[in-house]
C-alpha cells in the first residue's frame, strides 16, 4: 500500500491551469520533495492534495480517497506545514503546539497526560522550551516556523506535509531542522512531502524528487537523476555546477552571470 497517491491532479484559477495531469505515489517512510521554479504550482499541489483548494483528479492517503475522510480523521493521517503558518495573538507557544494534538481526543475532551507530553517532546526537539509561554504573534518568522513544525509533530500523524518548511530559517537552523526532520522519519517511520527552493537541502534530504515546471512534471527520479545542470537549466533558466559528494549528496553551487557590461563587449 502506499503511503499518497495522486491521479491525474489538475487545477485552474479561472483561464489560468496551475497543475496540469499530475501523478505519482509516495511509499511508506518515503522522503519526496517537490521542486520547480517560482509559479511552478508546487504550493499549489501540497494545498490540492490536502483538499483546501479545487482539483481534478484523485487523492489517496493510506488507502482512503481523501475526500472521503472528514477532518479528524485526515489529520489523524496527515500533518501540514504552511509556508507561512498563522501567528494567533494571545495564545502562548505551548498551547499553539498541544493543537496538533486535537485528533487523537475527543471534541469536548481534556488533555491528556499523553497529549502534554507529547506537546513537550516537540517543544525540545524543536528548541522551544525557552518560548513555551510567549505569545505567538511575538515570534520572529524563524521561531514561527519551527513552532509550526513543532506542532505536527506533535500531532505524530504518519505522513506530514511540509510546505518550503526552511523558507524563515538561516543556515544554521536549516541544517538542524532538517536533521531533526529525518531523524524523526526514521526513528518513527514518518512518510514526508516537501517543497523547497534551496536544491543543495532538496538532495541532501530526499529519497526521491519531482521537478514541476510550468504545472506538469517534467522529471522525476533521485538527485542524481533530476538534479542536473542542463535539467536545472532548462526549468529555472539558472548556470549551476552539480558536484556528487564523497558522500553520495549532491551538491548545486550557483554560477555568476556575466556582468551587462561584459557581454555587450
Amino acid at each position: 500500500m502506499t503511503a499518497l497517491s495522486v491521479e491525474s491532479l489538475s487545477v485552474a484559477f479561472g483561464d489560468a491551469i496551475v497543475l496540469d495531469d499530475v501523478s505519482f505515489e509516495v511509499g511508506p517512510g518515503e522522503w519526496l520533495t517537490v521542486i520547480g521554479p517560482n509559479g511552478a504550482g508546487k504550493s499549489t499541489l501540497l494545498l490540492a492534495i490536502m483538499g483546501l483548494v479545487s482539483h481534478g483528479g484523485k487523492v489517496t492517503v493510506d488507502g482512503h480517497h481523501r475526500s472521503d475522510l472528514r477532518g479528524r480523521e485526515l489529520a489523524g493521517r496527515v500533518a501540514f506545514v504552511p509556508q507561512h503558518p498563522m501567528r494567533p495573538s494571545g495564545m502562548r507557544v505551548f498551547d499553539y503546539v498541544l493543537l496538533g494534538r486535537t485528533p487523537h481526543h475527543s471534541l469536548f475532551a481534556t488533555e491528556s497526560e499523553n497529549d502534554l507530553d507529547a506537546t513537550r517532546e516537540a517543544l525540545v526537539l524543536l528548541d522551544l522550551e525557552s518560548l513555551a509561554d510567549r505569545d505567538v504573534s511575538s515570534l520572529s518568522g524563524g521561531e514561527a516556523q519551527r513552532a509550526a513544525l513543532a506542532r505536527a509533530v506533535a500531532q505524530r500523524a504518519p505522513l506530514v506535509i511540509l510546505d518550503e518548511p526552511n523558507s524563515a530559517l538561516d543556515i544554521g537552523r536549516q541544517q538542524e531542522v532538517m536533521g531533526i526532520i529525518d531523524d524523526i522519519r526514521h526513528l518513527q517511520g514518518l512518510t514526508v512531502i516537501s517543497t523547497f527552493h534551496d536544491l543543495a537541502l532538496a538532495g541532501q534530504f530526499s529519497d526521491r524528487l519531482v521537478l514541476l515546471d510550468d504545472g506538469r512534471i517534467v522529471a522525476s527520479g533521485d538527485a542524481h537523476d533530476v538534479l542536473t545542470e542542463p535539467i536545472i537549466e532548462s526549468a529555472y533558466g539558472a548556470s549551476v555546477r552539480v558536484v556528487s559528494e564523497t558522500d553520495g549528496t549532491i551538491s548545486v553551487t550557483p554560477l555568476r552571470r556575466p556582468r551587462i557590461a561584459e557581454v555587450r563587449r
